[in-house]
């Protein structure tokens, strides 16, 4: 199956995916885990351009095609590849991401930003898509904002939320939205418990 984990920044979604491929790996359950962008050499290059606070610039739009080729090459590189071997994909972050980020926050539109990525997905389509469901504002007292995504204003990562929660109610039932506690250890159980019920684990 495949996998992704999204959220707004600092809501504790890293924490969460290393909680869970301990889990995984000490149950003997084999995954690949990736992440966007990243987990391949050219997209990790792709990366480093986007997020350098540096690039000030940088327009909508080279944002939003930045993040689809690295993605195009994810996919092709690894996503695809693994799933046809029956191995269950992770994902930190994926398409939603960037309909969240550039297509409400940024302004470009989710018709924009789906047609962009069409030719990346290449059918690769999550199964689940765990939300930890957390507003900004409540989050980002923990965030460092080093890179440029994370330096955006308060009202940018408003606009990412509002989206995320606006493809969620869209998704039917796709997404598994996860309140998270103060216990980072009671989220872990919850999102144990979604991915049981919906059959990723066990």
């Amino acid at each position: 199956m495949f996998v992704t984990f999204e959220g707004c920044e600092g809501v504790g979604k890293s924490t969460q995916l290393n909680m869970l491929k301990e889990y995984l790996k000490k149950t003997g359950q084999d995954a690949v885990y990736v992440r966007e962008p990243g987990s391949t050499a050219i997209s990790e290059k792709i990366r480093s351009i986007i997020l350098d606070p540096e690039n000030t610039e940088m327009t909508a739009q080279t944002e939003a095609l930045l993040y689809a080729a690295a993605r195009a090459q994810l996919v092709a590189e690894v996503i695809l590849p693994s799933l046809a071997q029956g191995r269950t994909v992770i994902c930190d972050r994926y398409v939603d991401s960037s309909v969240a980020y550039q297509g409400y926050a940024r302004g470009l539109g989710t018709e924009f930003v789906r047609s962009v990525n069409a030719f990346a997905l290449e059918n690769a389509v999550p199964d689940v898509t765990v939300f930890i469901d957390l507003r900004p504002s409540a989050a980002f007292r923990s965030v460092r904002r080093e890179d440029r995504l994370e330096q955006e204003a308060a009202d940018f990562h408003d606009k990412v939320y509002e989206g995320y929660i606006a493809q969620a109610k869209a998704s039917n039932g796709r997404f598994v939205m996860i309140k998270p506690e103060k216990d980072k250890l009671a989220t872990h159980k919850k999102i144990l418990d979604a991915l049981r019920e919906r059959g990723v684990i066990k």
